[in-house]
């Protein structure tokens, strides 16, 4: 029975060692479950904060990238425009400069005979050079087209500067020549005035042309600083699209990672308290009354000592008497 006390006492011991050890272990554990949680909860956190982030960023810059394209687009619209209406004006101010001119050499020719500058000789070919040197007649030259046969293609309206117009329209009338002037002298001065006022044409049409000209190159640098500015930003903001998009992936794979490492700590933990559960469930009784029991088993056992060396002590006395008997018949 002492043994049997002793056997139970000493499984005790070790079914108390183990379920201290186990409680120590769990405790352990559960603490760095809780810190990984704390650790994955934080990390997802931030995850999805940056991923939020970076998709307003992203948005921005599509939205912008879109933006920038269509000013570009605009842009090259505008320029097409003004490109087109340069070389109207120009086309329509060379023709009327090249027109005026005209006039003008006729106006010379006869008023001005000096001044006049006839027309450039045919240049007659190979074979009518050898014709008209053998005394044939050269081909007749071939009446200019254009506008009333002065040879320009080009139709041109051209209207009164207004700044010409209303000079005109407060310009008093002349004071009537003199008596003494002959006719001749008179038709002279209106073909001189005629003259000056074509030369104030051309001279306007082309400081015109000049001004357009000069407009016309700083717009197309305007335009290619533009086109250069705008081809840098698109370059550095698809650029950063592309790194923002790529870092939004890695955030989003980190996310999802975080958040499987989270929910495997969330079962290793529910898997914890369950053991945790059916270790209190299995100890608890055990160490309450752990000591309670030592005890009643340490007395028993000295109580079963204190019996068996009375019973030992019974046994001598009992042998004694009966040995003293015997050697008291036998002495008889």
């Amino acid at each position: 029975l002492v043994d049997v006390l002793k056997k139970e006492q000493l499984d005790d011991d070790n079914k108390k060692e183990y379920c201290e050890s186990q409680f120590d272990v769990s405790d352990d554990n559960m603490k760095a479950l809780d810190r990984t949680l704390a650790q994955e909860e934080t990390a997802i956190a931030s995850a999805k904060e940056g991923i939020a982030s970076l998709t307003q960023e992203i948005k921005a810059l599509e939205a912008g990238i879109k933006a920038l394209d269509k000013s570009v687009a605009e842009a090259t619209e505008q320029r097409k425009a003004e490109n087109v209406e340069y070389k109207e004006l120009m086309t329509s101010d060379s023709a009327a400069v090249e027109l005026l001119g005209f006039a003008k050499n006729r106006l010379n020719k006869f008023y001005n005979p000096k001044l006049y500058k006839p027309p450039a000789e045919q240049e007659l070919s190979a074979e009518d050079k050898i014709f008209t040197s053998m005394g044939g007649t050269p081909p007749p030259t071939e009446a200019p087209g254009g506008i009333a046969g002065t040879g320009i293609e080009a139709f041109v309206q051209i209207s009164a500067h207004n700044h010409m117009a209303a000079a005109a329209a407060t310009k008093e009338a002349p004071a009537p020549p003199p008596a003494t002037w002959s006719a001749y002298a008179k038709k002279s001065e209106e073909s001189n005035g005629v003259i000056s006022m074509i030369d104030l044409l051309i001279k306007d049409l082309t400081k015109e042309m000049t001004e357009a000209e000069t407009e016309e190159k700083e717009a197309q640098a305007d335009y290619k600083t533009l086109m250069a500015d705008a081809a840098e930003k698109r370059t550095a903001d698809s650029a950063s699209l592309t790194e923002k998009t790529g870092a939004k992936a890695d955030l989003e794979a980190d996310l999802m990672d975080h958040e499987s490492a989270h929910q495997v700590a969330v079962k290793e933990m529910m898997a914890l308290q369950k053991y945790i559960a059916s270790l209190h469930a299995e100890c608890d009784w055990l160490l309450k009354f752990f000591d309670v029991r030592k005890t009643a088993r340490s007395e028993e056992i000295e109580a079963l000592g204190r019996a068996k060396a009375v019973l030992s002590g019974a046994d001598y006395s009992l042998l004694q008497l009966r040995t003293k008997g015997f050697l008291a018949r036998h002495s008889q």
